[in-house]
């Protein structure tokens, strides 16, 4: 079939099957100390700050992250980061399992995987065009990709809702230890050659600035990154807040929480099997706005949703526009940065994605204690919505017109 081409070539069907695995591990993971921390506390404030401590890293060392991976084997920096992150599963499952329940620790591990992800994820997406011999392959491999991220995000709070309310919370958290021993051996049964790094004669710090200068030079890019940091930063943290919509508003349980990621998740599915079914590149930008706008929509929509199917409904169409927007944006800017700036470029998109939601988890935690929750994300929706004709306007009458034809995808060797 032609949505699964890429898989023909073994070192990414080894990463596929791998990650499928670890990233379960991980939604388990995430959705059991979500669901734990407010258990625990109440505090939407206190479940802000952990998906705030967990993300930030990526804002302040993403740039780093890209210059060092730059200048390394990024596949060997892959390597160690899952084995970090191995033992730092491992320390959080012995913890949860021997019954300390530490707000402090939690928030400390969570800082320590995020660190751990700044470097990690940007490797996992240079390593892309790596994987894959034919170039014309890396959008379809870049759509599975976010195809496993999604149905693991389906299957991942789906198996954490049932096990939370079953067997324990302690179990997800050891199946997420675990979860790393079959992507750390499909690593190492890799064959996959990364070009040379040549030697550096500039130091990191300049290298750093020539990323940004790149970056800044570059309206089209500039422009999809900054839509996307203000995606992150009021859009995309409505999620921090769905345990308090199944909790609180919908008077649900752990199973309920779990449903709301998974509507997510299956939304999300949805747009990376279009996405992967794509031919060409030429409507990306086409792609964004629609998504955007759907986007912003569903989000303002869930807020004034008053029955749980209606709700979900509404979590899986803001799960097809996140999804659709953010792959879209990652496609771009992949085929047309410059090879020689690409993971600076990677880990432009990684701050603008990862690195500001903490921001704006901990903005909107506050604003729902302030407002509500409902209020709060009816805000997010509302402002997605216009940050997004704001981006169509300047991409309409500013990049096209100054830079680019029609077809606007012409991509630059």
């Amino acid at each position: 079939m032609n949505i699964f081409r890429s898989l023909k070539y073994r070192n990414f069907k080894l990463f596929f099957y791998g990650q499928s695995v670890s990233l379960m591990g991980t939604w388990m993971q995430k959705t059991a100390v979500s669901w734990l921390v407010y258990r625990l506390t109440g505090s939407a404030f206190l479940l802000g700050m952990v998906t705030f401590v967990s993300l930030i890293p990526s804002l302040l060392l993403s740039p780093y992250a890209g210059s060092y991976i730059d200048r390394h084997n990024r596949f060997k920096v892959m390597v160690n980061t899952q084995i970090i992150s191995m033992l730092q599963a491992g320390a959080l499952a012995g913890m949860i399992y021997f019954q300390y329940y530490s707000i402090p620790a939690i928030i400390a591990l969570s800082l320590l995987q995020g660190i751990v992800n700044s470097f990690d994820v940007i490797c996992r997406q240079t390593l892309m065009i790596d994987m894959v011999d034919n170039p014309e392959d890396l959008p379809n491999a870049i759509a599975l990709n976010s195809t496993m991220t999604n149905l693991a995000r389906i299957i991942g709070p789906a198996l954490a809702g049932f096990i939370l309310s079953t067997v324990g919370e302690d179990f997800c958290f050891i199946s997420n230890f675990i979860s790393y021993v079959p992507v750390l051996g499909c690593l190492y049964m890799m064959r996959i050659k990364v070009g040379a790094t040549p030697r550096q004669q500039n130091s990191l710090w300049m290298e750093l600035k020539e990323g940004f200068d790149y970056i800044a030079g570059e309206k089209d890019l500039k422009s999809l990154i900054l839509l996307l940091a203000m995606s992150s930063l009021i859009v995309i943290p409505f999620t921090t807040l769905m345990p308090i919509f199944a909790k609180d508003l919908f008077h649900g349980t752990a199973r309920t929480f779990s449903l709301f990621e998974s509507a997510i998740g299956f939304g999300s599915v949805l747009s990376a099997v279009y996405l992967a079914n794509l031919q060409s590149n030429k409507y990306l930008i086409r792609i964004i706005i629609i998504a955007s706008l759907l986007f912003g929509g569903s989000i303002l929509l869930l807020s004034f949703a008053s029955i749980l199917p209606l709700a979900l409904a509404f979590m899986a169409l803001s799960g097809m526009g996140m999804m659709a927007q953010t792959s879209a944006i990652n496609t771009y800017i992949q085929t047309h940065a410059a090879s020689h700036m690409r993971g600076r470029a990677i880990s432009y998109f990684i701050m603008a994605y990862q690195g500001v939601i903490p921001v704006g988890s901990l903005a909107i935690g506050i604003l729902a204690e302030t407002l509500g929750p409902k209020e709060a994300v009816a805000i997010a929706g509302s402002s997605g919505i216009v940050c997004i004709l704001v981006f169509a306007y300047y991409w309409k009458y500013s990049v096209t017109k100054n830079k680019f034809s029609i077809a606007l995808d012409t991509p630059k060797n």
